[in-house]
């Protein structure tokens, strides 16, 4: 059952504003964002099996689009829940895939939907060797 609600995971905004058109013109807009805090991901590579490892995880929002298992294969990533990205990501590669990473390199930062979301995801890469342990 899908229930239009916004309180349980994600705050929805509901903002207005006024934009100057090109003309000059001024007009006033009405839009909705869902603010859900910002996140990282890492790409966790190893050279040794020339690999990447990825995780499993369910969906919800896959699931109510189509996809009858909900389930996705993804780079390991989380929200930041107050760190900084680079602590973040190290705490979820731990939790996530059993690699404690001690080095993580920032290859850039976007907005993943900013037509809809507020998020900035940041982005990392880190080398896995023998040992479960980054270089």
């Amino acid at each position: 059952m899908i229930q239009n609600s916004s309180d349980n995971w994600y705050t929805l905004k509901k903002i207005s504003f006024d934009r100057i058109k090109k003309d000059g013109s001024v007009t006033r807009e009405n839009r909705e964002a869902y603010d859900r805090g910002n996140g990282a991901t890492i790409l966790l590579y190893n050279p040794q099996d020339k690999s990447v490892i990825l995780t499993r995880q369910f969906r919800m929002p896959t699931y109510i689009n189509g996809n009858d298992s909900g389930m996705l294969i993804e780079s390991c990533a989380g929200l930041l829940d107050k760190d900084n990205p680079e602590d973040c990501i190290k705490r979820e590669t731990e939790e996530e895939t059993g690699y404690k990473v001690s080095s993580v390199e920032k290859v850039f930062e976007a907005y993943m939907s900013p037509g809809s979301v507020t998020e900035i995801l940041y982005f990392f890469y880190c080398c896995i060797f023998q040992g479960n342990e980054s270089e």
